[in-house]
């Protein structure tokens, strides 16, 4: 027998000996041809057998692009990213080690320092994907936007550290490592406030996430734009939206975030600073009194009455009593700067229940007016150092709410209480003689002498004694009038002040005639029976002050977390 060759298989050997005879040998050479047939079971026509294949072609190669497009991209997902350490999300603890880096603030950044590498620590407010090898940011910190550009390199960005970078959700956190470019041409843009600079990133860390919210009513680069931009947008295709004043406040973390509040609350700082300093060079000292009192110091009326163990006590108005007390106990001169509450039910743009009183007190040699003179001066001071100091806080807080420079002259203007209501009868006013004016006349008043004076501040001295507190000190040349003052900006009363009752006697018949028991204030009486020299003073509203140097139109936009007779939150 000859050897067999090629390749032999016992079962199909073994099939084909036990098959019956006349049967056809098994495989597929042996199936008959499938007829392909239409719907309706009739056979295809060639051309519907071409179309089907030339179909069923172009399926295939479909297919097989989008597996080699998922097999590339898997790739790529699983490859080693060379700018990995450059980019990411930061530690949940950061407190794990040091390394010295200091910060750059964006406000230092400029054409001057071109090359030169920085830290920078930011948050994203608008994020702008050109490509995927491009993205430009708007990072801000405080009152300072700076234009940052994330390109592709070979060595230092990839285009994975450009995507991740495209996806934050405006607001995050950064930490950066970049390197200052002096610009072509001064940025355009109204946002960024750096014109000549820009940054160039190396590298990127989120501190944390944000999750943006749906019912999130605003970013912050809408809530910075001025009404004019705004109203200017209405007749384009992308008409910018107009936020209430309701929105912000109830959104208050996210509106004080903006480079305009941030600058209204370094300013509202200037103010304090620059009122403690001129009152520390004139040997005042800075108290604190209770805000917890037995009694109302003015009227009842408006006052909030707390519970106060078995009994009941009120939020102070002021440190009016506290102040007073002070200065019968010596002191000679104090000032104080803390919470005065007051519960008018006032749903006005310059009341609140709740606010921020700049308050001093000082005995004084021969005539109250040393004390008048010393307030002109202070508050000179003030205004004239703040243009100073913080030029740039005022020009950021003008780019969204345009208004004129304040004026003040230079010589404080201090008119008497009769040459003001000749002033406005003249006007046209029909004011009593002794009426108190309402907000109205006073802003006609300031009119008049802005017109008159060429200022923006001025002094109304000698008011009439029915319309003050009790504790003022009556003209000893007209029981009709009172040593007492306002001080006004624009218009607006901002100072209250006078020469206070400090004779027992008296002060008992004041109280008397205001209704009220010396018995319901008896250690503020007290104080006067143990002999205290003649004094004044004066309170002031912060957030008025700052309201009306700024020319801002409602006061809440100056109150960190606004108290009013509709509000208690944030």
């Amino acid at each position: 027998m000859g050897e067999q060759t090629g390749d032999h298989n016992p079962i199909q050997a073994a099939a084909q000996q036990t098959a019956p005879p006349g049967a056809a040998a098994a495989g597929p050479a042996a199936a008959a041809p499938v007829e392909e047939l239409n719907e309706d079971g009739t056979p295809l026509t060639e051309k519907q057998k071409k179309k089907r294949a030339e179909k069923a072609e172009k399926q295939r190669i479909k297919e097989e692009k989008a597996a080699k497009i998922a097999a590339e991209k898997a790739a790529k997902e699983n490859e080693v990213d060379f700018a990995a350490q450059n980019y990411g999300q930061l530690p949940l603890n950061q407190s794990q080690e040091r390394h010295g880096i200091e910060f750059t603030p964006l406000g230092a950044i400029s054409a001057e320092r071109d090359g030169e590498r920085v830290f920078v620590q930011a948050r994203l407010q608008l994020c702008r994907s050109t490509s995927a090898k491009l993205a430009f940011l708007v990072l801000r910190n405080r009152f300072d936007c700076v234009q940052a550009v994330l390109a592709e390199t070979p060595d230092q960005v990839s285009r994975k550290m450009v995507k991740w970078t495209a996806s934050l959700p405006v607001e995050t956190l950064l930490n950066l490592e970049a390197s200052i470019s002096k610009t072509a041409k001064p940025i355009e843009s109204s946002v960024i406030s750096v014109k000549d600079a820009e940054l160039k990133i190396h590298k990127i860390h989120s501190l944390g996430a944000v999750v943006p919210t749906a019912d999130q009513k605003f970013s912050v680069q809408d809530a910075t734009r001025s009404e004019a931009e705004i109203e200017a947008s209405q007749s384009t295709e992308q008409p910018m939206p107009s936020i209430g004043l309701d929105t912000r406040l109830d959104n208050r973390v996210l509106d004080l975030r903006t480079t305009t509040n941030q600058a209204i609350f370094r300013l509202t700082h200037g103010v304090c600073r620059l009122f403690r300093e001129f009152l520390d060079t004139k040997d005042f000292i800075e108290i604190h009194s209770p805000k917890l009192q037995g009694a109302a110091t003015e009227s009842g009326a408006s006052v909030f009455k707390v519970s106060y163990f078995k009994g009941q006590a009120f939020l102070a108005q002021s440190p009016q009593l506290a102040k007073q007390m002070a200065i019968a106990a010596d002191f000679g001169r104090v000032y104080e700067i803390g919470p005065v509450f007051r519960a008018e039910d006032s749903n006005t743009p310059r009341h609140m229940t709740e606010f921020t009183g700049l308050d001093l007190e000082m005995a004084f040699s021969e005539h109250y007016h040393e004390v008048l003179d010393l307030m002109a001066e202070l508050f000179t001071f003030i205004f004239r150092e703040l243009p100073k100091r913080y030029r740039k806080e005022i020009d950021t807080v003008k780019r969204q709410y345009p208004t004129p420079e304040f004026l003040v002259p230079a010589q404080p203007v201090r008119l008497n209480w009769k040459e003001g209501i000749k002033m406005l009868r003249e006007a046209g006013s029909q004011i009593g003689e002794l009426e108190d004016m309402d907000t109205e006349t006073e802003r006609l008043l300031g009119k008049l002498v802005r017109e008159k004076y060429n200022t923006d501040f001025f002094m109304l001295d000698k008011f009439p004694l029915d319309i003050r507190p009790f504790y003022t000190m009556p003209d000893p040349t007209d029981s009709n009038y009172s040593n007492s003052y306002d001080f006004f900006m624009r218009g607006q009363e901002i100072l209250s002040g006078a020469q206070r009752v400090h004779d027992p006697d008296l002060l008992a018949k004041r109280m008397e005639k205001a209704g009220i028991p010396v018995s319901a204030m008896q250690g503020y009486f007290d104080a006067f029976r143990l002999g205290a020299p003649p004094h004044a003073g004066g309170g002031i509203g912060l957030e008025r002050v700052v309201m009306l140097y700024l020319g801002l139109r409602n006061i809440r936009l100056t109150s960190l977390f606004p108290r009013d007779p509709k509000r208690l939150e944030p």
